[in-house]
């Protein structure tokens, strides 16, 4: 079973060193070696929810637990992720800011599907929108460098796709958080 202490140490240790993104990477990689493992370190999952396993100025550590059909909007993090799923399944789409455009529209630029045991690093200039397309809840861990809850950024209109001011709220509202 994983060890939650030793691994948001770990996380802590590879920003510190200056390894962050690559670091907190590793530190994923060894954890959803074991996704079963994860599972029981955070429990099973009842309902949605960002759950914070830990949070600073440096760090962010969640436990985001997606209902079925849940989609959320194009986002960026302006900070790097890296994201573990231990059980379901989480599809992203990758989107692109369109060149020239002064409302700030994006468009799809390519896609990938998470499932239990996947890590994945994102960039901290990504943008990404995520469905959980099964009719279960699915488990990830969320590693950001930063405090996940106070980064300004972005969000883009699901119809429009044009760029605004991210709204926690409304996200925190999705989740049931």
């Amino acid at each position: 079973m994983l060890d939650l202490d030793a691994f948001i140490a770990d996380c802590l240790a590879a920003v510190r060193a200056g390894d962050d993104h690559l670091g907190a990477h590793e530190v994923m990689k060894r954890a959803f070696a074991d996704p079963a493992g994860v599972l029981a370190a955070v429990g099973e999952p009842t309902q949605g929810g960002l759950i914070p396993l830990y949070r600073s100025d440096e760090l962010t550590i969640l436990n985001v637990i997606w209902k079925p059909g849940v989609t959320i909007r194009p986002h960026d993090h302006r900070t790097w992720a890296v994201i573990g799923v231990y059980g379901g399944r989480e599809d992203n789409i990758f989107w692109r800011r369109l060149k020239d455009d002064p409302q700030g529209r994006i468009e799809a630029a390519g896609a990938r599907a998470l499932s239990t045991g996947d890590v994945t690093p994102l960039g901290r200039d990504l943008i990404h929108s995520v469905n959980n397309p099964i009719d279960k809840l699915t488990g990830a861990i969320h590693v950001y460098g930063g405090d996940f809850f106070e980064i300004e950024r972005s969000e883009w209109d699901a119809e429009t796709l044009i760029e605004g001011p991210y709204d926690m709220a409304k996200t925190r509202a999705l989740f049931g958080s």
